[in-house]
Parts: structure tokens; C-alpha cells; sequence
């Protein structure tokens, strides 16, 4: 069982603020737990065809990915959010039908706890190397709190995902 906490072993702006991250990092992935292969790659939204708990937890990694290597540090995009595009915007969820989650879970925890090294050695006020849509440059305190967002976000997404799956609630 996936072990989580909200309360910062610290109380600094920045432990408080990774301490967020990595909770809600974790509660998506307890919200896998127990759940089967084959359901995982299952859209239980009729309207909503990418929306698996493969193609969620995929997206959160890729998600941070963009955000750190690509807008915060400033190299080049790869991976499935490289190739988003007008006819195909959510790459990385439909890849996701084909790969394992167990190995999704696997490679998204072992990018947070790079990024949680890397992220380490910056300032909350430094700011990132490529500018948002508006063009202004973000600070990584604002990058971090996006991620909370974000994941957070969907996390309620895989709650409605799993219990129309198999009625699992809670976490």
C-alpha cells in the first residue's frame, strides 16, 4: 500500500510545497492499487476514449516532464508530447492503451524522485528557461504549484474512473 502524508517533515516554503507534490504524486498512485491490468486500459466514458487510468497516470508523468525539462530547464521536447498535435492533442493518454501500468507506475516514480533530486538545486525564484504561452517566464515556485494542480486535478479524475471500473472509492 502506497504510503502518503500531507504534513511537511518541515515548515519552509519549499518543503511544504514538495510535500503537496509528493502527496498527490502518491495518491495517484494508490489509486491504482489493486486494479487489474485489463481494466486499466479501459474508458469507462463513453465520451472520453483516452480517459484510462494507463493513459491518466501517463499523463502526469509526461505532464511534469514538459514542465521540468522542457519549460523549466529549457531542452528539447521528446517523448509522446512532442508529436501533440490539432488532430492528435493527447498523445501520450492513447500510447499509454498499449503499455503496462505497472511499467507507467514504474517510470513515473522513478522520474519524481529525479525531479525531486534536480528540483533540489534551484531556487524557488529562479526562473525557467522557456517562456509560457503569454510569454512571460514562470518561477519554478509556480511550476511546482501548476504540478499540484494538475495533478490533483486528475487525480478526481481516475476517483470517477475507478469506481465506474470497479466500484473502488476512497484513498
Amino acid at each position: 500500500m502506497t504510503r502518503r502524508t500531507d504534513t511537511p517533515p518541515a515548515w519552509d516554503e519549499r518543503t511544504q510545497l514538495t510535500t503537496f507534490l509528493d502527496y498527490a504524486r502518491d495518491t495517484a498512485r494508490a489509486k491504482c492499487e489493486g486494479l487489474s491490468p485489463e481494466d486499466a486500459r479501459k474508458a469507462p466514458l463513453p465520451r472520453s476514449p483516452l480517459m484510462t487510468v494507463c493513459g491518466l497516470i501517463s499523463h502526469l508523468r509526461w505532464v511534469e516532464h514538459h514542465w521540468i525539462q522542457v519549460v523549466f530547464l529549457g531542452e528539447e521536447p521528446e517523448g509522446p508530447l512532442a508529436e501533440a498535435s490539432d488532430e492528435d492533442p493527447d498523445p501520450e493518454m492513447r500510447l499509454a492503451r498499449d503499455i503496462p501500468l505497472a511499467r507507467l507506475l514504474a517510470e513515473y516514480e522513478e522520474q519524481s524522485d529525479r525531479y525531486r533530486r534536480l528540483l533540489s538545486e534551484h531556487d524557488l525564484d529562479t526562473k525557467a528557461s522557456r517562456p509560457i504561452r503569454d510569454g512571460r517566464h514562470v518561477d519554478l515556485r509556480w511550476i511546482l504549484l501548476h504540478l499540484i494542480e494538475e495533478t490533483s486535478r486528475h487525480n478526481g479524475h481516475l476517483d470517477i474512473v475507478r469506481e465506474l471500473l470497479d466500484g473502488q472509492t476512497g484513498v
